[in-house]
């Protein structure tokens, strides 16, 4: 029996495949989606929306890979999308823009090993995404395009950094100040230099005080080294087990010369401001965590004429405090040390070691074979006594100071106060060697172990008895007045380590002059270019050893490294910063780019950034309206974003104090993958389910459930789709298939439900057999009038609240119940088309046009529900008999309380069988209750 034949008019993928590009090639022709600036070459006042209120929505964006888009990508680009265009039809000015994170470790990775440019491949993927996201029909202003990539982009990152280089944060105003009047505070004599006046002091002595202060600095910092990749890795790129995520090499930590970004300053801001942000709350605590405010004391311990300082959050326990440990890599470890071991000590403590330098050099090495994790996470503790005492100065008393690798260098001072009593890391170490433990706040009868509650303070002198609170502050008054430490807060955050050995990367706006310090270069000469070098790669002398120094790709590009300038003293030589800024730096503030892309004069025009990002009103944060993206990015890209953001408030630039008013995180499209029985993975769409099993070909196969991946072999691409149902149904699918912030299977065999639902649209307009437009004039009846306009109001909620898949089963619902009427009334079928416009935009412009009307729906008004139809035509009231529904009746909404209660007791007079009721209690809107 042959197949029936396809209507020539029916709504297929070849019909949405030749719809879909026209109206794309309408769009782009017309700039229907260019969003008007209120100044500069954006601005224009015959848009129509010009003087509209605003929203600007964001999307993450994205980096552009090799492999494409999968359809897992796409879900919150169509979410916002869809979103923006149902608010542009709501009588907004809309700012969507999109551009391309394009510097990488993966575009030079493929350099290294192809030989081919990663300008030649970024510029390729980036085709390739534009060309897959149009093919969506996301509508974004491509006149705000750009990719981090582009010098003219690139150029303001380098400006940024050099304000950031040329502020330093005042910490009385709490806010970053330009670093020439911290010259003048010096010069004169407001603030004081630490050793010696400034008068006295040589022009290199100053311009290192100075750089001391920057908001952007070298330091010889302890960093995450990996000689195979020849370069250093955010903490991020190292996996649990100590190695490079990319590559699989070993990582070090290793002291390394780097730049820095003192994010550490805005510790309190970037904790407070939280409160001020529309933001899930998950990601809030997870920033909040990250940054790790501690408030305490600093407390100092000398060491003959040497003070190790360390902070603790419990002063009040000092007279605990037992023994210190300090990081391997602490400055002082070298200097306190002595040659022979004092007599007598325990031998568990020297490792037994001929000398204390033999003991630390030892345990050095091995300390520095581990990972972070490793050395952090161990429930095994080891250490080894340096041979020094510090003096503990609440007491007097001699305690011995070890290094153990469970105190990291990059946290804190580096080394800590150990009081055993209170802390089970400290009671584990001082039970491996044998030290003493003092308890210091009051355990509960017959408490074993290290107690960590709280509880009047013992064994703490004049301390004894006082609770916690009342004890620290006592403890830090008793300090700060003996000259023995003070009162601090500090951070878990560390500063922002900005420095790559790699070549794809934004040049340093930065060189260095014959004393070796750091000069910025005038905005003039930005951008600093990146050259083309003939080697991609970083160089180690092996890969291997934690010792192996680096050489950068550019430092062997000597003619660049090597410059003459004229930097306002003569021409003279300088040598170039050969490192590269980490891909953070050009997605630190891209959302300010997008308001103003082809300003040449300033990074944003400020009428423009006021427009698009100011504040609403007093207290408000400012920032973009909506922002989305997935969580894995709700710690470093936001933080790194925050803290740039601020800076550049301070000083001016903006007038919003954060970037994001509103954030949301989609989730995750997720699938299906099968293996076979030994272990590899087969093709997932050629895989059948018969009774319950799976099978690929005749052989069964097991399921698992995850992420997309080509080695997984389950990727579906979006091509595929518009290829196999059109752009329209793809988007109306993932719209439908649950909440855009919860994660889903991807299920091919479902999309055909969202393509019926779209034909079954197309039909209520177009007569599939002769092409005829089918609408009519004919007026709703009332009823069919009523399911419309609540279709209206909630949709209309729905789009507000981005709840995508009910806005869509309304929409359902609504063709459901317009389908069997004998005509498609207009009144019904063109609200239905602009309610759908934004889920499936072509289909639903190439209705409007087949409706009779002329160009875009873009800017055509959302329906608005008439209040009249949304009132109900009765309410139902179940009448309930102590606690048990008895009855229902029936009344229009205006009835009256008391005709109410009548009807609820004529209703229920059987199950009353005579009895008075004690009380009747009518719920306006809700039931009645009768008590007997």
């Amino acid at each position: 029996m042959s197949e029936p034949e396809t209507p020539p008019f029916r709504y297929t993928a070849a019909l949405a495949n030749e719809i879909e590009p026209r109206w794309q090639a309408y769009w782009a022709e017309n700039g229907t989606f260019h969003a008007p600036n209120p100044a500069g070459e954006l601005a224009d006042p015959d848009h129509p929306r010009h003087g509209a209120p605003k929203l600007h929505v964001q999307d993450m964006f994205p980096y552009p890979s090799g492999a494409g888009l999968h359809v897992g990508h796409p879900l919150g680009y169509i979410g916002t999308d869809s979103y923006t265009r149902y608010k542009r039809q709501a009588g907004f000015n809309v700012l969507h823009p999109m551009g391309f994170d394009a510097f990488g470790l993966p575009a030079e990775q493929y350099a290294v090993q192809t030989g081919t440019h990663p300008a030649v491949t970024t510029a390729a993927n980036i085709e390739r995404y534009r060309g897959q996201l149009r093919r969506l029909g996301l509508a974004y202003d491509e006149r705000r395009s750009f990719a981090t990539t582009d010098p003219e982009y690139y150029r303001w990152t380098q400006w940024i950094f050099l304000q950031v280089f040329n502020s330093w944060f005042d910490p009385e105003l709490r806010k970053a100040r330009p670093i020439e009047t911290l010259i003048a505070a010096f010069e004169s004599g407001e603030k004081k230099a630490p050793e010696k006046d400034w008068a006295d002091m040589s022009a290199i002595e100053r311009r290192k005080l100075i750089d001391d202060h920057r908001l952007a600095y070298v330091s010889e910092a302890p960093v995450n080294w990996c000689p195979g990749l020849g370069t250093v890795l955010a903490n991020e790129e190292v996996t649990p087990d100590g190695r490079s995520e990319r590559g699989n090499f070993p990582v070090f930590q290793r002291s390394l010369k780097q730049w820095m970004m003192r994010i550490t300053a805005y510790g309190d801001r970037l904790v407070e401001d939280l409160d001020t942000l529309d933001w899930p709350e998950p990601v809030k605590l997870m920033q909040r965590n990250w940054i790790g405010r501690s408030r305490g004391a600093h407390v100092d311990f000398t060491v003959g004429d040497d003070v190790i300082t360390v902070f603790t959050t419990r002063p009040d326990t000092l007279f605990g405090a037992t023994y210190m440990v300090l990081a391997p890599e602490h400055e002082l470890v070298d200097k306190i040390t002595p040659v022979e071991w004092p007599n007598p000590t325990n031998p568990k403590w020297t490792g037994q070691a001929a000398s204390p330098r033999e003991a630390v050099a030892a345990y050095r090495a091995q300390a520095a074979a581990k990972t972070e994790e490793e050395r952090t996470e161990s429930k095994d503790k080891t250490g080894v006594f340096t041979g020094a005492f510090a003096t503990n100065p609440v007491n007097g008393a001699k305690v011995p100071v070890f290094i153990a690798d469970y105190v990291l260098a990059g946290y804190g001072t580096g080394a800590i106060m150990a009081v055993p009593g209170q802390d089970e890391r400290d009671w584990q170490f001082a039970e491996v060697f044998e030290l003493p433990i003092i308890r210091t706040v009051a355990a509960p009868e017959g408490f074993e172990g290290a107690f960590t509650g709280d509880g009047p303070a013992v064994n703490s002198d004049w301390l004894d008895g006082k609770g916690v609170v009342e004890a620290k502050a006592e403890m830090i008054a008793w300090l700060e007045q003996h000259g023995h430490g003070r009162g601090a807060t500090t951070y878990r955050l560390r500063d922002w380590l900005f420095s790559r050995q790699r070549y794809w990367g934004e040049p340093f706006p930065i060189v260095y002059d014959e004393t070796g310090l750091p000069v910025a270069l005038p905005d003039s000469m930005l951008p600093v270019v990146l050259p083309d070098v003939d080697d991609f790669s970083p160089r180690t002398f092996d890969p291997d050893d934690a010792d192996s120094e680096p050489e950068t790709p550019l430092s062997r590009k000597k003619d660049w490294v090597n410059v003459e300038l004229d930097l306002g003293d003569g021409l003279k030589t300088y040598t170039r910063e050969t490192n590269t800024m980490p891909q953070w730096a050009g997605s630190c503030w891209y959302e300010l780019r997008y308001l103003d892309p082809d300003n040449e004069k300033a990074l944003v025009d400020p009428d423009n950034e006021a427009y698009w990002m100011g504040p609403r009103r007093d207290g408000d944060s400012g920032g973009v309206d909506l922002y989305v993206g997935g969580v894995e990015h709700a710690v470093l890209h936001l933080l790194y974003a925050r803290f740039w953001h601020k800076v550049l408030y301070d000083l001016g630039h903006v007038s919003s104090f954060e970037p994001f008013r509103k954030l949301f995180n989609q989730g995750y499209i997720q699938a299906y993958a099968f293996q076979d029985e030994r272990g590899f993975y087969v093709p997932a769409e050629e895989v059948v389910e018969r009774d319950g099993k799976w099978f690929y070909g005749d052989q069964e196969v097991t399921r698992s459930y995850g992420k997309m991946g080509k080695s997984l072999k389950n990727v579906v691409t979006p091509d595929e789709m518009c290829d196999q149902y059109g752009a329209d149904t793809f988007r109306v699918y993932e719209m439908a298939m649950g909440p855009l912030d919860v994660s889903r299977p991807w299920e091919t065999r479902a999309v055909v439900g969202s393509q019926r639902f779209l034909q079954r649209v197309w039909r209520l307009v177009i007569d599939e057999e002769t092409g005829a437009v089918r609408s009519s004039d004919t007026p709703l009846d009332a009823k069919t009038r009523k399911h419309l306009h609540r279709t209206i109001a909630g949709v209309r909620e729905d789009m507000d609240e981005l709840r995508f898949n009910t806005a869509i089963a309304k929409l359902i619902e609504l063709t459901n119940a317009l389908t069997p009427l004998p005509e498609a009334s207009r009144e019904a079928v063109e609200p239905l088309v602009l309610m759908l416009s934004p889920f499936a935009p072509h289909l639903a412009e190439e209705l409007w046009a087949k409706l009779g009307h002329e160009g875009t729906l873009a800017y055509t008004t959302f329906p608005v529900a008439d209040p009249a139809q949304l009132v109900a035509e009765s309410i139902t009231y179940p009448v309930q008999v102590n606690g048990k529904v008895k009855a229902r009746v029936s009344v229009t909404p205006d009835t009256p309380e008391a005709d109410i209660r009548a009807e609820a007791l004529s209703a229920v007079a059987d199950a009353l069988s005579g009895r008075d009721p004690k009380k009747v209690i009518v719920v306006p809107g809700r039931l009645v209750s009768v008590v007997v």
